[in-house]
């Protein structure tokens, strides 16, 4: 999750906007169809980023929902095979924007991307595409995400008032149970991390939906390009957050980073003793 999110931070917030605001030094990027290929790695990233973070809670639904699948899934292997397949997935769904947009990218301080010929985006073929890819990414991640997530936190309250009746009746008292804190504590950041996905989202998916039905109906209302560039800027900030809260959250990856950040010391350490 963090690599892809970093992915799209580079490939959008940084690489998308250096051609257009320094449009007089890149006029070279008119002769070439750099842009067709960065539009691919581009969306391609994005949708790894979604649905890497529906593959995270469906994992976490799994640990702690299904004890029986959970030693055959939860495992180095599977977690390899299905980052795998999901990023092979994305990168074959969004080859399509190579042939959909022109070569030459839309120098302009704006939010726009690759120049778009009038002819594509009239087409029926443009506005099916463009309308399975908001389906896609993500509308099918907010629906999913929202069913694990019920589906979990309804496992956890139906045992967890099982085990504090059984722990009472045994012991006679209901003391700190261990068991349900870590629950409890991964249920927490199952929540921050998919609340934080779906909030942060909504904005661009409504304007996308919107604007598309504006574009063909006509007489839909518009919305102002106010909610368009906040839409852009709660999208990239949703591929900056969840790394800061692994980071905040997980006492492993805490661990892991302190070693990182300590070993050059370390080393200096050693090399002066």
């Amino acid at each position: 999750m963090a690599t892809a999110d970093l992915l799209v931070v580079i490939l959008d917030l940084i690489l998308r906007h250096i051609p257009i605001v320094y449009w007089e030094q890149f006029h070279f990027v008119w002769y070439i169809r750099l842009c067709n290929i960065h539009a691919v790695l581009l969306y391609a990233a994005t949708d790894c980023s979604v649905w890497f973070t529906v593959t995270f809670t469906f994992d976490r639904f799994v640990a702690i929902c299904c004890q029986k699948l959970k030693t055959k899934y939860c495992s180095e292997k599977t977690a390899t095979v299905i980052l795998g397949v999901v990023s092979a997935l994305s990168c074959l769904k969004n080859l399509f924007w190579y042939f959909m947009y022109t070569s030459k990218y839309e120098l302009d301080n704006s939010p726009w991307f690759c120049n778009v010929t009038d002819e594509n985006t009239d087409s029926q073929l443009w506005a099916v595409f463009e309308l399975l890819h908001y389906t896609l990414t993500p509308c099918i991640p907010f629906v999913l995400i929202l069913l694990l997530n019920a589906l979990t936190v309804r496992h956890i309250v139906v045992t967890s008032r099982a085990r504090s009746r059984l722990r009472a009746f045994s012991s006679g008292e209901s003391p700190k149970d261990a068991e349900m804190v870590n629950r409890r504590k991964s249920i927490i950041l199952l929540f921050v991390i998919s609340g934080n996905f779906i909030l942060l989202w909504s904005m661009f998916m409504v304007y996308s939906i919107w604007n598309r039905l504006w574009y063909f109906l006509g007489n839909v209302g518009s919305i102002n390009a106010i909610v368009q560039e906040t839409g852009y800027i709660l999208q990239l900030l949703s591929c900056c957050t969840n790394t800061c809260i692994y980071a905040v959250t997980q006492t492993m990856f805490r661990e892991q980073l302190k070693n990182v950040v300590n070993y050059p010391f370390m080393l200096m350490c050693k090399i002066i003793k």
